[in-house]
């Protein structure tokens, strides 16, 4: 499964469900919030994993807490809301509260909800991450390569399905990624830098499949 088909496909339906019912925000903004929050996540985590020992306690804690077994019941994503916050903390550390900002911006969701919903995600992310390693036979040594190659095989498929405004979202996520750099470079190509949205940047992304939210 990619990380496309798991934003658009039944997992980001289902969380999108819960997330509706129990914050009153739409799915569509929900999809479009993992849409922009998993390749953010995971870009973080690989960029963590080029430590040694960041990229060990990452595989400890994969094998340990995540062995992708919530994919087959996102829906209890609710119950690790705490867990999640957890991951959050660990992955942004003192930049959790700018990609929060950031988020709730570029999304319409509001700043005492984006947090929660987020953390609500974190389980999910890391639970497709986990799955992967285990399909791919993957160590600590080799995290950052498979995080990579989640990102590379997402953009090129968000590429090759434009007609998508997802998968616009993604390919612009994914792109400022890797064209970047740093992680403060991620945060102001791919989002904007807050509400100054670029013609034809993420914000009008958002804003097209959000109406104009």
């Amino acid at each position: 499964m990619s990380l496309l088909d798991l934003i658009t496909g039944n997992v980001g339906n289902q969380v999108a469900t819960e997330a509706e019912n129990k914050f009153g925000i739409s799915k569509s903004q929900m999809i479009a919030l993992a849409a922009v929050a998993a390749p953010l996540i995971i870009s973080y985590l690989r960029n963590k994993s080029q430590d040694a020992n960041e990229a060990e306690a990452l595989n400890n804690a994969l094998d340990r807490d995540h062995d992708g077994s919530i994919l087959d019941n996102p829906s209890s994503a609710l119950e690790r809301e705490q867990e999640g916050g957890s991951i959050l903390d660990h992955i942004f550390g003192g930049q959790k509260a700018t990609v929060e900002n950031q988020l709730s911006q570029n999304t319409g969701i509001s700043m005492d909800k984006i947090g929660p919903i987020l953390a609500m995600l974190a389980p999910i992310i890391m639970g497709y991450i986990g799955k992967e390693k285990q399909a791919n036979g993957v160590n600590a040594g080799g995290l950052g390569d498979l995080l990579g190659g989640i990102l590379g095989g997402a953009q090129q498929q968000a590429q090759a399905e434009p007609a998508n405004p997802l998968n616009d979202i993604l390919g612009s996520v994914l792109g400022g990624q890797q064209s970047g750099g740093g992680l403060g470079d991620i945060l102001g190509s791919v989002l904007g830098g807050g509400n100054q949205k670029q013609s034809g940047g993420l914000g009008d992304l958002l804003g097209g499949i959000l109406g104009g939210k």
